[in-house]
């Protein structure tokens, strides 16, 4: 059970703190707003950064050449030809059908994908992909067409 005096309301507003009026009133200086300077005014720390220790960067030569240092885009897949009897008859396999049939994962995009051989093809397709020559024969052999 409260006692009696801690139900009683307040009587007396506190005075606002006033910051920022010297250092002798204990809230002067940087005004009760913690570090504001350097390493710890950042939102977050660089990933480079590793706490005085020599960069891994500095570690490893430099790459020359102006064509080769480029960003890789998208995964490389590898798609076998046994995997194409999913579809229908008469079905154009492309990416977009790659990505219906969950043969390639949703979140990837720009995949480089190439058709390999390995099992038969039964069904009759229309493929738009880069595929290999002996999976070129195998469609062709089932009665489906190779586009690229």
């Amino acid at each position: 059970m409260k006692s009696f005096l801690s139900v009683l309301p307040t009587l007396v507003a506190r005075a606002k703190k006033r910051l920022g009026r010297g250092i002798g009133s204990g809230k002067g200086s940087k005004s009760g707003r913690g570090t504001t300077r350097h390493q710890k005014a950042r939102s977050t720390i660089p990933l480079h950064f590793e706490g005085g220790q020599g960069r891994l960067v500095k570690k490893f030569p430099l790459l020359r050449g102006k064509g080769r240092n480029y960003a890789r885009k998208g995964y490389k897949y590898v798609i076998y030809s046994n995997q194409l009897n999913v579809f229908d008859d008469g079905v154009v396999v492309n990416i977009e059908a790659l990505y219906k049939a969950n043969l390639l994962e949703a979140d990837v995009k720009s995949p480089i994908i190439k058709l390999i051989k390995k099992g038969d093809i039964t069904k009759k397709l229309s493929v738009a992909l880069p595929v290999t020559q002996s999976v070129k024969a195998m469609i062709e052999k089932a009665g489906g067409t190779v586009t690229v």
